[in-house]
Order: structure tokens, then C-alpha cells, then sequence
């Protein structure tokens, strides 16, 4: 700029280098301060005292409902998605509202909005008990909890994946004839795969820590709807150490699932440009 001398150029550079990295690092260290500080605090026999308290049943159970609602996610989110970033008009922007609309309910509100669709009260929820397949407080609620606030972290993003690929592509493969069906399962997905993985690990994420609408809707029984985080909450009244270990497990039960699905996807990125 005009008038300004290089040192004045100097110090305003070194100011904001050292006013950003200092803001920086100041939210990097209360994010990183938590889990910190839980690790450090848990000692090894709370992971005894924990695994009296239910840890292996509460997080096989885990383990088994999060797995079924990642293969839904996959399943009906990425048709979900692709469909939406086809059309750009009022219907589809209001069906993506209505697919944010989880991310943004209070989880205590999603379980009762569920006990309001699926409660033995309520016309579905009825006919589905009189059927013998009452959902509310069984391990398919724990599923359907998890499905509803965990949708919104995977199908959104599939949606921008799925507007950024090169239109050229598919269409110079629907004029050689190829069918919707093969466009998508040979063009499109193969394409988006990485970005699939990384939405994949979020949701799945999400899944694993749910905890208000699995309360509210599968209840916090001990081997039916018990899960990680239910468990903490039902240890963290008698025995503080154990609700801990739990919680350690929890965390790095999510950080493995996050790694192996975004340690695909790097892979595969590696070996595209190698």
C-alpha cells in the first residue's frame, strides 16, 4: 500500500500471524482439553469396575445397532441423496429441510417426536403392537434413534459429492446408452466412494454417541437397549471411575470406527494419484 513502509508491512503481518494462531490454538486447546483430561483420569480399575457395571454387553449392543444403522444409512440415504442433487427446485429444497431438521431437534424432542410415530398409543404404533412388533423400548428403537439424528451427518454431505461430479461424465455415458440404473452404479458411486466413507464415519459416529432420543424412546434396559452411552448415564450415579472407563471406551471405540472408514478412503486417494 501506499505510504506504508516495510516495516510497518512486517509488524501488521507478524501481528495477524500471531492474533489468528493464538485464537487458533486457544479453541484447539479446549477441544483437546476433555478428552485429555478423561484419559488421564481413568485408571485400570475402573475398566475393571466398568466391565461389572455391563461395559462388554452394553458395547457388543453398541457395536450391533450402529452397524445396522450405518448398512440403512448406505442403503436409503444414498438414494436419498442422489435424488436431491438431481433437482434444484422447491420440492427438493424442501425434503433437504425436512432431512437437516434432525440435526437441529434436541435429542430429548427426537425421542419423544419417535414415541409420538411409534408409541403403542399412536395408529402405527398400534397396529405394529397388535402385529407383535411394538417398537418402543427394544433394540429396534435403539436402531431407529439412531437412524433419525444420525441421517441428516450422511446424507447432506452425499448430496454435495453428488452435485460436484462433472455432468459430462454422465451424460457422455447415457449417450452410450447406458441405463439411470448403470449410470449410477458405475459412473456416479464409484466416483463419490471417498466422500461416501468419510460421510459414512460421520454418521456412523453420530450413531454410537446418540443418547437423549435412545433414552426417551428405548429406554435404558440392561442387555435389550442399553448402550454405551445410556451406560455411562446409568453408572455416573453409583461409581463416577467406572463411568468414566466407559466413556474412554466409547471415545476410542469412535475414533477406531472414524480411522478404518477415513483410512480407506486415504488409501484410495493414494493410490489414485500414485
Amino acid at each position: 500500500m501506499r505510504g506504508m513502509t516495510p516495516g510497518m508491512d512486517r509488524g501488521g503481518s507478524l501481528a495477524w500471524r500471531l492474533g489468528t494462531r493464538g485464537l487458533a490454538g486457544a479453541l484447539l486447546g479446549f477441544l483437546a482439553l476433555p478428552p485429555l483430561a478423561l484419559a488421564l483420569s481413568t485408571r485400570a480399575a475402573d475398566f475393571t469396575r466398568a466391565a461389572d457395571a455391563g461395559l462388554l454387553e452394553a458395547l457388543a449392543l453398541s457395536l450391533e445397532t450402529t452397524a445396522i444403522t450405518a448398512g440403512l444409512l448406505a442403503a436409503l440415504g444414498t438414494p436419498l441423496a442422489w435424488l436431491l442433487s438431481r433437482r434444484d427446485d422447491r420440492v427438493g429444497r424442501a425434503i433437504e429441510l425436512l432431512v437437516q431438521l434432525p440435526a437441529v431437534t434436541p435429542p430429548a424432542v427426537a425421542g419423544v417426536a419417535l414415541l409420538a410415530a411409534f408409541g403403542r398409543a399412536t395408529p402405527l404404533g398400534g397396529s405394529l403392537a397388535a402385529s407383535g412388533l411394538g417398537v418402543p423400548f427394544t433394540a429396534g428403537a435403539v436402531v431407529l434413534a439412531q437412524l433419525f439424528v444420525a441421517a441428516p451427518f450422511y446424507v447432506l454431505p452425499m448430496v454435495e459429492a453428488f452435485r460436484e461430479l462433472d455432468e459430462d461424465l454422465l451424460w457422455t455415458a447415457r449417450s452410450l446408452g447406458a441405463s439411470p440404473a448403470r449410470v449410477f452404479f458405475r459412473v456416479a458411486l464409484p466416483l463419490v466412494t471417498p466422500s461416501l466413507l468419510a460421510a459414512l464415519a460421520v454418521g456412523w459416529a453420530r450413531a454410537l454417541g446418540e443418547f437423549g432420543a435412545t433414552l426417551m424412546f428405548a429406554g435404558s434396559l440392561p442387555g435389550v437397549t442399553r448402550t454405551l452411552p445410556t451406560a455411562i448415564y446409568a453408572t455416573m450415579e453409583r461409581d463416577l471411575g467406572a463411568a468414566r472407563a466407559l466413556a474412554v471406551a466409547l471415545m476410542a471405540l469412535a475414533l477406531v470406527l472414524f480411522l478404518l472408514l477415513r483410512g480407506r478412503q486415504a488409501a484410495r486417494l493414494l493410490g489414485r494419484r500414485a
